[in-house]
């Protein structure tokens, strides 16, 4: 159909005998029109062809897209395959999709945190959520504060002018290092998530760990670090089970002098593969070896065993982050917001090995 016999508004204004003024307020979904008038247009809008004003000029005109980014900092394959990422998109979505706006995922891949600035010039966006990221030295939020669109970080970069949505990490992962303690632990490892999301992995040097610009990572490490000291972490590529299980096999594969008696996970999911790598070695959890996790994920597959984990409220969180971008794009500065965790002690740590 060419753009001359394409219908427009006004053609369906006049054939339901209205002014178009009614008609845009009949796809607007107002209730200031009566339902027969109603009727009347879109009938007319069904023989006509007309399936509603151009989206791309009624941006223009609104100035709004309707198009919320999020920014996953990870190739989509391992965000939904970590149930809190899931859980945190649905909390956002819960919040956004009875208001008409979309949840446009920005994720990165193997070689890359998150979108390009060439895709993100390109993409009109009401808001961004930082969603699974927080590096504090993006240049795609750089560019993206410079177009002046708003943005909630889950998590991190804590930076001016960024709304934060966050939980206590450090004071979380400090409590589940307090368990340990209480138990009689002294050998301690960390598995974290990746530092930089650039595919390294491996036993994290003083030069990497100082050059930290992941929040989360550098906080959960500093929560166990504030009891034991510096520990043995080992980073890994992506937050994945398989990920989990290789930390594992490195750090538990030693002879028993040298093993730690407790190795904390900075994931659940991370936590399932260190359970994965134990059970491969014959080690007993947590007769020879505790293992403990974060998040409180719903992991259905995991063994029949209740993971120790420190547990953060992942949907409210999403939820709190939905209603945030709502008050951005109406023009609100809301105050950032600190959930609460709380630790869950499962069957998965006890008292370590003899001597």
């Amino acid at each position: 159909m060419s753009d001359r016999s394409r219908p427009t508004l006004a053609t369906v204004a006049a054939r339901a005998a209205v002014a178009p003024s009614t008609a845009s307020l009949v796809f607007a979904g107002s209730d200031r029109v009566a339902p027969a008038t109603r009727d009347r247009v879109l009938a007319a809008a069904a023989d006509l062809g007309y399936a509603g004003p151009d989206p791309v000029a009624r941006s223009l005109r609104s100035r709004r897209s309707g198009v919320v980014g999020a920014v996953i900092g990870d190739r989509l394959a391992h965000a939904f395959s970590d149930p809190v990422s899931v859980q945190l998109l649905d909390g956002v979505t819960e919040v956004l999709s009875p208001l008409g706006v979309g949840l446009l995922l920005l994720p990165g891949d193997a070689d890359r945190h998150g979108p390009t600035l060439a895709q993100l010039a390109h993409v009109p966006l009401d808001a961004v959520v930082y969603a699974t990221c927080g590096l504090e030295d993006d240049p795609a939020l750089v560019h993206l504060q410079r177009r002046g669109v708003p943005v909630v970080a889950v998590d991190g970069p804590c930076v001016d002018d960024v709304v934060f949505v966050g939980i206590p990490d450090r004071r979380g992962t400090a409590e589940l290092a307090g368990h340990l303690a209480d138990l009689g632990h002294r050998r301690v490892a960390v598995v974290t998530l990746p530092l930089r999301l650039d595919g390294t992995r491996g036993l994290v040097g003083a030069a990497r760990r100082a050059g930290t610009h992941h929040r989360t990572v550098r906080e959960r490490t500093l929560g166990v670090e504030d009891t034991f000291g510096p520990v043995p972490a080992w980073e890994t590529a992506a937050n994945a089970v398989e990920e989990g299980e290789r930390a594992g096999r490195q750090l538990l594969d030693v002879p028993a002098g040298g093993r730690p008696t407790a190795v904390v996970a900075q994931s659940d999911v991370l936590a399932a593969g260190v359970l994965r790598a134990a059970d491969s070695l014959g080690l007993r959890v947590p007769e020879d070896v505790s293992v403990a996790g974060f998040d409180g994920a719903e992991l259905p597959w995991l063994p029949p065993v209740r993971l120790t984990t420190v547990v953060q409220p992942t949907t409210e969180k999403g939820r709190v982050v939905g209603r945030a971008v709502t008050d951005l794009v109406a023009g609100r500065r809301p105050d950032d917001v600190v959930l609460d965790v709380h630790l869950s002690v499962g069957t998965t740590t006890g008292p370590p090995p003899p001597s």
